[in-house]
């Protein structure tokens, strides 16, 4: 690690758009991590994020920001059509990476990024923020503890309604638009958090709009033994966002599960059991705990993370795969 202090990690941040603004602004609450570089394809505009955050070294290139040697981690968030491209880059230099979600594209770019991190003897992880917030820790404890017996169903869907821009990001194919990549891997994500990411069957549909890309879609999975996951997605539908998971002696409801505020145990015979996350009062958005983990991992040795693991991630990706193939979608740059 870079010179300085031990206990902290140093990361550089690859990009300077919403979500990096986002994990820049969060990343001072990070007990063990501390924000040191950016890189943008301008040097002003990595000058212009820098100023913003007070982050001591600017790069107009991802190049230069990945040689530094001072930076220990990369926070990699820019679109998903060029995370492989960015995440490898980081590798190729020797660095941890922590990539936003999607991952990639498709599992093919995903099995690049994992033999190449692996080769290489260093960290990677996907950025599924929403794991780290301490509602869903509580959720997998509870799951643990089979507090609702055996679980049975799970409900997820996360929509919301971006308006009509054909060249903007999520609707445009070029830029590996539509709802699956940029809403739907959460609830995706969240059923492969409770059952894992191996269903024995995929069923699906999908709106495919003008533009070709899916505007909302519809997913079932059969994991056998009685248990399945209804999962729904939509950049042009606002939806509840709610999660549920049943079981044979009661459910859990997280609403609005992505930004997991809160969650709500029932269990037969017992008053309902509530538990909150403050972290709004105390100005932090979430992102910082992701970045946490990260810092642990690094800290301590570990190549990847326990709680969203690389085997996971590409299990993941692999079922977004046979759900854009049945659709029969597929990008032009794949």
């Amino acid at each position: 690690m870079g010179e300085g202090n031990k206990d902290k990690i140093k990361w550089g941040i690859i990009g300077t758009g919403w979500i990096a603004d986002q994990f820049a602004a969060d990343l001072k609450h990070a007990s063990n991590g501390e924000l040191y570089a950016v890189g943008s394809r301008t040097l002003e505009s990595a000058r212009e994020f820098a100023g913003k955050f007070d982050i001591p070294q600017a790069y107009g290139s991802y190049e230069e920001l990945v040689g530094d040697p001072e930076v220990d981690a990369v926070y990699v968030g820019t679109p998903h059509p060029f995370h492989k491209e960015n995440v490898l880059t980081a590798l190729n230099a020797g660095k941890a990476v922590l990539c936003e979600k999607p991952f990639t594209v498709n599992a093919k770019e995903l099995d690049e990024m994992i033999e190449t991190a692996r080769e290489k003897k260093l960290f990677l992880m996907e950025a599924m923020w929403s794991r780290f917030l301490s509602p869903l820790v509580q959720v997998r404890k509870w799951l643990s503890e089979q507090k609702i017996g055996e679980i049975r169903i799970v409900k997820a869907e996360f929509g919301f309604d971006a308006g009509w821009n054909p060249e903007g990001r999520l609707l445009n194919p070029e830029l590996g638009g539509g709802a699956l990549l940029d809403a739907g891997v959460y609830p995706v994500s969240f059923a492969s958090m409770v059952f894992g990411p191996n269903p024995q069957s995929v069923w699906t549909t999908a709106h495919i709009g003008e533009t070709g890309v899916d505007e909302h879609f519809s997913i079932l999975l059969d994991y056998g033994s009685g248990r399945t996951a209804s999962l729904n997605g939509g950049v042009r539908l606002n939806m509840p966002n709610d999660a549920y998971i049943h079981g044979t002696n009661g459910y859990i409801h997280i609403p609005q599960f992505l930004f997991a505020k809160e969650a709500t145990l029932y269990v037969s015979g017992e008053e309902p059991v509530t538990v909150t996350d403050d972290r709004e009062d105390r100005g932090i958005k979430g992102y910082a705990y992701e970045a946490e983990e990260v810092g642990r991992a690094l800290l301590e040795g570990r190549r990847e993370s326990g709680i969203i693991s690389l085997a996971e991630s590409l299990g993941i990706m692999r079922l977004l795969d046979n759900v854009r193939g049945q659709w029969g979608l597929k990008y032009p740059f794949e």
